[in-house]
């Protein structure tokens, strides 16, 4: 409860509202959870909460009522979407988790159209399967990914014009990460998240990647695709740079350990099929050790 204390969070309602997105985020998001641990506690809450909304809407789409079809599940996200979406105009929600969303929305003006954005993804997904080009997947992934870091930004603190930029390419290279080692889980529910015309151009089709036989081909097309990532990632530092000196190690761990996924891809030699990269405990514990100590500095000075 000291975060909530810290964040000035004292309406029982609302405290029990963050709550819940505390827990979802701590239950589903272990790497992210743990990250938002470097923030400093009056921050904690705030990231919570865009958490629980995102997972709460994942939840719908790929989780909950997994016998209902793709019309049921569409049907369900919008009669949410609807409530959440009104909430934050009205300024008031029964949601157990919209309150929180919109307690943090209206603390930092995040604007609404990002969360209209998110909600048009998650309704994507219960129709698009594949994407012929990288421009049509920036569609999903910017409304999934690029807007998450946009709602972010405010929260952070610092020079929250000039940072959108990175935070945009940060929250892509994170999703494109995802992808990439998760190609096989994806290809179990029927989806590919890797562009066709891009996927073609190694000489790779769908046929070849659902026969889940790693390929000369596959490879290279998987190596253009942690290429990208890896761009995204590095053009995203300076943005960095730019955020409050207190937010920076929590962001340093997360661009590290969620991009670094692609290295874990490489270290098992591509072969996404077979095998989940997985960051060892090593990892994560030194990147851990390194930005509490930054964060902790940060702090002081």
């Amino acid at each position: 409860m000291n975060e909530l204390n810290a964040a000035q969070i004292f309406d029982p309602e609302l405290r029990a509202s963050y709550e819940e997105c505390k827990r979802l985020n701590s239950l589903h998001g272990k790497t992210y959870y743990l990250a938002t641990l470097l923030l400093p506690a009056e921050k904690r809450p705030f990231v919570h909460a865009l958490y629980g909304f995102a997972r709460y809407a994942d939840e719908i789409v790929d989780d909950l009522a997994s016998t209902l079809s793709p019309a049921e599940k569409a049907k369900v996200l919008r009669e949410w979407s609807s409530e959440v979406l009104a909430g934050l105009k009205s300024g008031s929600t029964s949601d157990a988790v919209g309150k929180a969303l919109i307690d943090t929305v209206q603390r930092f003006a995040i604007p609404h159209q990002h969360f209209v954005d998110f909600l048009h993804s998650m309704e994507m997904d219960l129709t698009v399967t594949q994407y012929k080009t990288y421009e049509d997947l920036y569609e999903y992934v910017y409304g999934s990914a690029a807007v998450i870091g946009l709602e972010m930004v405010p929260i952070l603190g610092g020079d929250t014009v000039n940072s959108l930029e990175a935070a945009k390419d940060l929250g892509v290279a994170f999703q494109l990460a995802n992808f990439i080692r998760d190609v096989g889980e994806d290809l179990d529910r029927g989806r590919i998240y890797l562009p066709l015309d891009e996927l073609a151009a190694h000489g790779v089709t769908p046929e070849m990647l659902y026969a889940r036989k790693l390929t000369p081909e596959i490879i290279s097309a998987l190596k253009f695709q942690i290429a990208r990532v890896r761009r995204l990632q590095k053009a995203a530092e300076p943005g960095i740079a730019l955020l409050d000196k207190t937010s920076q190690p929590c962001i340093r761990a997360a661009s590290e350990l969620y991009c670094g996924i692609v290295d874990e891809v490489e270290k098992i030699g591509y072969d996404i099929f077979n095998k989940r990269a997985k960051t060892s405990t090593f990892r994560r514990a030194r990147v851990a050790a390194r930005a509490y100590l930054d964060a902790v500095i940060a702090r002081i000075c």
